[in-house]
């Protein structure tokens, strides 16, 4: 007698209404019915707010590592320039002029390296750098060519002190510390 449902007096109880199917307005009220739908939105709304802001965060943290990679790679070529003034023959140039010089020095007969490789720019993705040149077009230093605005502005370590208070990576010249207090250079 599966079909049939307990009448009492004339009535059914509350649980043959609900197998049944058979609920009235009085037995689930109505203001609850939407609670579920509201509950979801906001619940869906804090999810937002918490996934971007820890999408503000990643990008910050990914930011400083770039900007960390930007200062290891400028003082890699500030040292092969260093070293490359340092192991110069008289008469002969006193810094390259090109990178390319830095990877195979021109100016000895047998395989001198002072760059294993021409780094890329961690802020661009290029190995496109500004050179910054002397009077006879020698490179002294090199420098991002990224307008980007840097995130760390001051407490630099002692060799890049210049770059305190600088509002562009394209301002952080890593120049070759012998030529750092002449001021004949010009950009390119």
């Amino acid at each position: 007698m599966a079909g049939i449902t307990r009448i009492f007096n004339g009535k059914m109880d509350a649980t043959s209404k609900l197998r049944c199917g058979n609920i009235d307005n009085q037995s689930l009220p109505l203001a609850s019915a939407g609670f579920t739908y509201i509950a979801m939105l906001i619940f869906i709304a804090i999810i937002s707010v918490v996934l971007a802001s820890i999408g503000e965060v990643w990008h910050m943290a990914v930011q400083r590592e770039k900007e960390n990679e930007l200062l290891f790679v400028g003082n890699q070529f500030r040292r092969a320039l260093d070293q490359y003034s340092r192991t110069s023959v008289p008469g002969v140039n006193r810094f390259p002029m090109s990178l390319d010089d830095l990877l195979q020095d021109p100016r000895f007969p047998n395989t001198k390296r002072h760059l294993r490789k021409i780094f890329m720019d961690p802020i661009t993705g290029t190995t496109n750098w500004g050179l910054y040149k002397g009077p006879s077009g020698e490179i002294m230093g090199v420098y991002s060519l990224s307008e980007n605005e840097p995130v760390k502005k001051h407490n630099f370590n002692l060799a890049n002190a210049s770059f305190d208070d600088k509002n562009k990576y394209s301002e952080w010249i890593f120049m070759s510390t012998t030529a750092r207090f002449n001021y004949g250079f010009k950009r390119q």
